[in-house]
């Protein structure tokens, strides 16, 4: 879609020009949603649903609220205003209350109309603001009118769009209508704080009380708390207070609480407060909403949840569905809560614009700390390329950076799980942004601020004063430096999932699974490092949006979870790294197997969390006392030499949080069968049989060029050296998100080297084995290759090169193999870097996978998963388990449905890749492999790249058995 940037630059420049003339605006309220008001049966309605649609250009259309205009295939040209009808009867017992209406998102420019009178305008999107109705409204029948415009000031200052890949333009979040009294509650702003020993508790109550009337009235109020089995703790009482006419005025209590249940990411305890407003002693109006006690504090460089030090384990979340784009789903958001969590995660930062209620709803209740971030990104930032026509400190901009954070703040601060607020993304600190920092602690002075710049270097780091010092994308040393740092370090955004090397994604999805075992050593890191607050892994669900008209765009598949929520193999990796449980050493004694336990968790003891033994299948119940942060022991009894032993924890909300599996059972030799040997040779082949197996071999080319038994094609070429190199064509391209994600998008081909001829070649018939031994000319360089037939039905294969050419990145070589395409079944054995794996898992130590092609020519499949599990999506190389690359193998085996197969005998330190490629199946067995070309990636991910340079030498080998 081609923007006009003549209309953009209009548009912008007159919602700048309001934005300088509203500088001044004074702060406003966002009045809570009440669950009773006097006088009325019901006190809200939801205006979700079909509304009608249109815009100057067409006709009117049927549109989902909320949503997306472009997810349901309208276009609306930036500048141009859609129009949003709903027709709503008014409640007769609405007929003498203020009527409210209250948008919980709307991107990014609104005017708000009932029965053709303007009410109001709000600039911004992803937060909540409200319009009092009252002097437009009537008995009865209603239209509520809702003028949008996409692509606004508050869309460039937050790259809203510009990030989506497509205008992100419509009614994003919920629609709520309410009825209020003509006194009502405007705000209310819970606090609790604690005494020194963090044992009694007292709950600050600041309500802000709005007489709309013409006349004194007076008003007073009631608080009930309530615990979660609905046991009342309290109930206090504020007197009735005089208010004159429109007046507003803030009521304040402090209340003591003995012995409250704390509320944190590990124990989300939930009261429920009831605020009753009253006059004449009668109740006009009721609020409720849940609390919990906890208190935050900076001390030094730690962070302090209810006194303690926290070390934070996340990872970024945008709000993203394939079909439903940015629009919030209150199922989709409930659900990433519970799989986040159900991941061992305790953090979310809600990367780059403020949550639904909903997921904060979610977080409260199950438990993840929530680090909620305004919508502004990138201001004085490469990504964005207006900042080279902008002045990011002309005070112009002021304005609108405080309200995007003030409304962050207004509509998420009654969460609990919320403990951070992000002024923004990727920006350079400037005056600016100390006058948005001070309001906003202002606002709140429970919670502290972040800032995501890059607290160390020369690279956008302008000396931020935000409570929090972050840093994104740091390496395995990044942890240490902290240490010295004067504020908590959070990495905001740090191992990063592999994106941009697209296509070597496509061609090889075990680049995922490889991304696992960095990933526990990196957080390893993190954890040990106090001033390291912790961090937010990038990202956690896949960016990509399929647009109506067939396109895919958006950043792509850089998240654990797929757009639709199946887990991809990061998933579980993130999982381990994340554990509160480290399960370290294991001895075997005569009472049992002796299991060295860390307990990682913050707040709880082992006490709590189940713990279960199976042994050779039998379960056995454990217990233990480790406390937070403590190393203790865990005797498993009654092994009896078990040869397999489980030991899996499981959180008292009822997650598994780890799961370790031990094995003793020593691996039973193999005896082979006894094959003849014999050997024939003419002017242009080799040929040798080993019992029911035959091999010629060209003397020219020095490969194997026909492998059979009894007369079948097992091989149709190799054993042959290849060397694949890294795909850094597209490797490096971060900026994707402007272009159509299917573009040029293709699985990658791979062939052995070319051998131009082979030299010295020699055969050595010997007693149980028959050498053959071969010089070879590349293209790419020198080398020899040793085939050596041995007559218990085994060939060995070594090989050294020596590269004679230009640099070249490496992302594996080894020795391939070409099979016919009825080799269509995978089994392997391994020594992953996890001792268990969930079965769906394409990394799993032991597996079964089938080819199972699809013609599947793009990225990813349009409009829906191909599979339930992610491991069984399938393109033209086959499923994401068959196609996978398998590290660290013990024994690796094709199989044909004849029962023939062909089976590599390795040591725990190769890797067996397999896929369809010119209609035959390809198979490399690796001896070097890394974790791909991802230009994001830094140490530990990074480590061991290996770039090919002239004079360097490769070696390798590989054991095959055919049967």
């Amino acid at each position: 879609m081609k923007i006009n940037k003549i209309a953009i630059w209009i548009v912008l420049c007159a919602f700048l020009s309001v934005a300088h003339a509203q500088r001044h605006i004074p702060l406003t309220y966002l009045p809570p949603v009440p669950v009773s008001v006097q006088g009325t049966d019901q006190a809200s309605l939801s205006l979700n649903g079909i509304w009608n649609f249109r815009t100057d250009h067409s006709a009117t259309a049927a549109i989902n609220v909320p949503g997306e205009w472009e997810m349901q295939g309208y276009h609306v040209a930036p500048g141009e205003k859609a129009i949003y009808d709903k027709e709503f009867t008014l409640p007769a017992s609405w007929v003498d209350k203020r009527v409210v209406v209250r948008f919980d998102a709307v991107s990014s420019h609104a005017i708000v109309k009932v029965n053709d009178i303007m009410i109001g305008e709000h600039e911004g999107g992803f937060v909540a603001f409200h319009m009092d109705l009252t002097s437009a409204i009537r008995p009865g029948k209603n239209i509520l009118t809702v003028e949008v415009r996409a692509n606004t000031i508050s869309d460039i200052l937050g790259c809203v769009s510009q990030y989506a890949a497509h205008t992100v333009g419509g009614i994003l979040r919920k629609v709520t209508i309410f009825a209020l009294p003509q006194v009502y509650i405007a705000d209310l702003n819970v606090n609790s704080t604690f005494d020194n020993q963090y044992k009694h508790a007292k709950l600050d109550l600041s309500t802000q009380i709005v007489n709309h009337t013409r006349s004194a009235q007076y008003a007073g109020l009631r608080y009930t708390l309530k615990d979660k089995d609905g046991k009342v703790v309290f109930e206090k009482n504020i007197s009735e207070k005089s208010l004159k006419a429109l007046e507003s005025k803030q009521l304040d209590i402090r209340i003591a609480v003995d012995k409250p249940n704390h509320w944190t990411a590990e124990t989300p305890y939930l009261y429920e407060l009831t605020t009753e407003l009253m006059n004449d002693r009668h109740m006009i109006q009721r609020n409720v909403q849940k609390v919990g006690f906890r208190e935050i504090k900076v001390a030094g460089n730690q962070l302090l949840i209810n006194g303690k030090p926290i070390k934070l384990k996340g990872v970024n979340r945008h709000s993203i569905h394939p079909l439903l784009g940015r629009a919030s789903d209150p199922e989709l958001d409930r659900k990433d809560a519970a799989l986040f969590l159900a991941a061992n995660l305790n953090y979310i930062r809600t990367s780059h614009y403020p949550p639904s209620e909903e997921f904060l709803q979610a977080a409260d209740e199950l438990g993840l700390y929530v680090e909620s971030e305004s919508a502004l990104n990138w201001i004085q930032h490469h990504a964005s390329p207006i900042w080279q026509h902008w002045d990011y400190q002309d005070p112009k901009f002021l304005p609108l950076m405080i309200q995007a954070n003030r409304e962050n703040v207004m509509t998420n601060k009654k969460h609990p799980s919320v403990i951070l607020w992000s002024l923004g993304n990727e920006s350079r600190w400037s005056k600016l942004w100390e006058e948005v920092n001070r309001t906003v602690k202002i606002l709140d002075k429970s919670r502290p601020t972040s800032f995501h710049d890059q607290t160390w270097g020369g690279f956008n780091n302008a000396g931020s004063k935000a409570d929090i010092a972050n840093y994104h994308y740091p390496g395995i040393n990044g942890p240490a430096i902290t240490d010295t740092a004067s504020r908590p370090t959070l990495f905001g955004e740090y191992a990063h999932l592999s994106t941009y090397n697209r296509r070597e994604l496509l061609s090889d999805p075990g680049i995922r699974d490889l991304f696992n075992g960095p990933m526990l050593s990196f957080f390893d890191s993190i954890y040990v490092h106090k001033a390291n607050l912790g961090g937010a892994v990038w990202s956690g669900i896949d960016d990509t949006f399929h647009l109506p008209d067939g396109r895919i765009v958006g950043y792509g598949p850089w998240g654990p979870l797929d757009g639709w929520r199946r887990t991809k193999p990061e998933y579980y990796g993130i999982k381990k790294a994340y554990s509160p449980i480290r399960v370290g050493s294991i001895k075997r004694t005569k009472d049992g197997i002796i299991c060295t336990i860390q307990n990682r968790y913050d707040f709880r003891s082992l006490e709590d969390v189940k713990i279960v033994a199976l042994v050779d299948g039998k379960e056995i119940q454990l217990t233990s006392t480790i406390k937070p942060h403590e190393t203790g022991h865990i005797l498993i009894p009654q092994t009896n030499n078990a040869d397999t032993v489980e030991i899996i924890f499981t959180d008292p909300r009822g997650f598994e949080i780890e799961h370790e599996l031990f094995t003793d059972k020593k691996p039973v030799k193999e005896v082979y069968a006894y094959k003849p040997l014999s050997l024939k040779e003419d002017s242009a082949f080799i040929y040798i049989t080993q019992g029911d197996i035959d091999y010629s071999i060209s003397k020219t080319y020095g490969v194997i060029t026909r492998v059979r038994k009894n007369k079948e094609l097992i091989l149709t070429k190799g054993p042959s050296l290849a060397i694949i190199a890294a795909n850094t064509e597209d490797g490096g391209k971060p900026n994707v998100a402007g272009e159509t994600y299917q573009n040029n998008i293709y699985p990658l081909k791979h062939y052995p080297l070319y051998t131009l001829f082979a030299k010295n070649v020699s055969v050595e018939n010997m007693k149980d084995s028959i050498l053959v031994n071969l010089d070879l000319s590349y293209q790419q360089g020198e080398g020899k290759q040793q085939f050596i037939f041995t007559k218990d039905g085994l060939l060995k294969v070594r090989y050294e090169m020596e590269y004679l050419k230009s640099d070249i990145p490496v992302y594996q070589y080894g020795l391939m193999m070409e099979l016919p395409l009825t080799f269509d079944e995978l089994n392997w054995h391994r020594e992953g870097p996890f001792s268990y794996y969930p079965q769906n898992h394409i990394g799993r130590n032991k597996g079964f996978a089938k080819l199972n092609t699809n013609n599947v020519y793009e990225a990813e499949a349009y409009g829906k998963p191909l599979a339930a599990d992610w491991k069984d999506d399938a393109n033209t190389l086959g499923s994401n388990d068959f196609r996978s690359t398998k590290a660290n193998i013990i024994s690796a085996e094709l199989k044909q449905h004849t029962q023939s197969k062909v089976k590599v005998i390795s040591n725990g330190r190769q890797a067996s890749r397999s896929w369809k490629q010119d209609e035959h199946i390809q198979w490399l067995i690796a001896d070097y492999t890394n974790n791909g070309s991802e230009p994001f990636y830094g140490s530990p991910h990074s480590n061991d790249r290996l770039t090919l340079r002239k004079g360097d030498k490769i070696k390798g080998s590989l054991l095959l058995k055919i049967d």
